[in-house]
């Protein structure tokens, strides 16, 4: 006699509760994961830009001076370096020419590489050679620019004025002597600087307009001039917006050109808020007026990237 053995089906209870705790338990490792990404980042923000920061927001409470490094002890002060440099009047020049630096580099840079960037986008012989050159200012490290021209404005030695002279258009201009011309000629080199920077990322965006738009335009009509108003500008406009705030947070605090060209003078005439903060600093070794400075940089900077996201969130709506 043959015994059959039924086997009972087994009871679902377990699957269906492993089934629930399998997607929470996904989720969660997913969670994980992401942080575990972010978070080397986060460490690296903290330490290497947080900290210094908060730092130089409490040093500038405090009297701080080359004893501290010795014994520790800076006495918080209240706001008595922020009363001292905000009642000297060399921080109001300073403020001054920074914001005079920094725009008439801004523009200088911005239309002189944004009509090589038009220039260069036809097609004709040298174009990759021409470019190459015109990159070169922008590889050379900012001191051995800085330097180089000191040389080349010497008013006495100086290869620009020995040309002027040689054409008969006089050729003694005190380029980096003078108080009124100092801080144009330190605008100008800057310019000189910058403007490769500035070809390079409009040129790229220039190649990713569509053809067809002006070919578009031509049918209607249009003038090389309306098709640029009307076609180029609209579409580099996210470029131009990039090349604007990189520009801007990278000339707002500059130091070793202005250190090379003039140190600051002649009479103060080309201090900046950057120079400011170097001189407080090393120079005078008052380091609570020096972060006070740079805290006002911090602040500019900040307020000018609040404006800038502002904008960008108001055209994307």
């Amino acid at each position: 006699m043959t015994t059959s053995t039924v086997t009972a089906p087994p009871s679902d209870a377990a699957p269906r509760k492993d089934a629930a705790a399998d997607p929470a338990r996904a989720r969660l490792r997913r969670r994980l994961a992401r942080w575990g990404f972010v978070a080397p980042a986060v460490l690296f923000m903290l330490l290497f830009f947080g900290y210094p920061l908060v730092r130089n927001v409490v040093m500038s409470f405090q009297h701080y001076t080359p004893k501290t490094f010795f014994t520790g002890e800076a006495p918080f002060n209240g706001a008595d370096n922020w009363s001292s440099v905000f009642q000297d009047a060399l921080f109001g020049k300073a403020l001054w020419h920074t914001l005079v630096f920094t725009a008439g580099s801004l523009l200088g840079q911005f239309c002189i590489g944004l009509a090589l960037a038009v220039f260069f986008n036809r097609r004709f012989p040298l174009n990759g050679v021409l470019r190459s050159l015109i990159l070169l200012p922008w590889l050379v490290p900012m001191v051995v620019s800085g330097i180089v021209w000191r040389r080349i404005l010497d008013q006495d030695t100086g290869v620009l004025n020995t040309f002027l002279d040689t054409l008969g258009l006089g050729g003694h201009t005190p380029w980096l002597t003078s108080p009124g011309m100092a801080l144009l000629s330190v605008i100008l080199v800057n310019i000189w600087i910058g403007i490769p920077f500035n070809m390079v990322i409009l040129y790229g965006g220039l190649q990713e307009i569509p053809k067809e738009l002006y070919e578009a335009a031509s049918l209607d009509g249009a003038s090389a001039w309306r098709a640029f108003r009307s076609v180029t500008l609209p579409m580099l406009k996210p470029v131009i917006t990039v090349v604007l705030v990189l520009g801007f947070m990278s000339t707002v605090k500059i130091l070793d050109l202005i250190l090379a060209l003039t140190d600051g003078g002649p009479a103060d005439a080309t201090q900046t808020l950057g120079t400011l903060t170097y001189q407080n600093s090393f120079v005078e070794l008052d380091f609570g007026a020096g972060a006070v400075v740079g805290n006002v940089l911090i602040l500019i900077s900040a307020v000018f990237a609040v404006f800038y996201l502002r904008a960008n969130r108001t055209e994307g709506k």
